[in-house]
């Protein structure tokens, strides 16, 4: 079974096929050290971009730009999508990326900054999609402000959600520990419907009713 499981997943990733010039935003985030999203996550972030009309974004983690161009391939044409991150240097490698991918200046708004600092400041119910790609210890906290950002009928999805002991109760760790207290605060939220999605690292994904 572990076998059949791998050789899937396997499929799933292959399945996607990125252009050259996410190819080489990939690439400047492995050798900044900013882990990107698999190809299979980068194809699901422009599906929920799709689905939910997205038109206004916000994303924890800009890394090296490769989750944006998948965020900003699904968002209408006008869209706009904020992104947050501490490293100033992921943030020029993702202006490369952008430019390289002809999106437009104005539809990128690059925040240099700690996001738990920064998502306090923007509206209530403004925005569509929210995706967190950061330190999965905080994600309790990021539940909270995602479901305050969103409108109804918007999307948070949260990266790293599957750590290897997340399916072991004795696991403590404090990054294990705070995906199950997340995905339980999702659960118990009745704004919100949940799954988790095997991709990846694992993405867990809520909507707003």
């Amino acid at each position: 079974m572990v076998a059949i499981a791998n050789q899937t997943l396997s499929y799933v990733e292959e399945s996607v096929v990125e252009d050259d010039v996410l190819v080489a935003a990939r690439e400047r985030a492995v050798d900044l050290g900013a882990a990107p999203v698999a190809p299979s996550v980068g194809a699901l972030l422009s599906l929920f971009a799709q689905i939910t009309g997205a038109k206004n974004v916000v994303e924890v983690g800009t890394g090296a730009g490769v989750s944006g161009l998948w965020l900003i391939d699904g968002m209408r044409p006008e869209g706009i999508l904020t992104s947050i991150d501490a490293e100033p240097e992921h943030q020029r490698a993702a202006r490369e990326a952008f430019r390289a991918g002809g999106v437009a200046p104005s539809r990128t708004r690059l925040i240099n900054g700690r996001a738990l600092d920064v998502l306090p400041r923007l509206q209530d119910g403004n925005y569509d999609l929210v995706f967190v790609d950061t330190d999965p210890v905080d994600y309790p906290t990021y539940v909270e402000q995602a479901v305050r950002l969103l409108r109804p009928g918007g999307a948070m999805l949260l990266h790293n959600a599957l750590p290897g002991g997340l399916g072991d109760a004795a696991q403590r760790d404090p990054d294990t520990v705070a995906v199950r207290t997340a995905a339980t605060a999702i659960a118990e939220d009745e704004r919100l419907t949940s799954a988790f999605i095997p991709v990846g690292v694992g993405l867990m994904a809520a909507v707003r009713r």
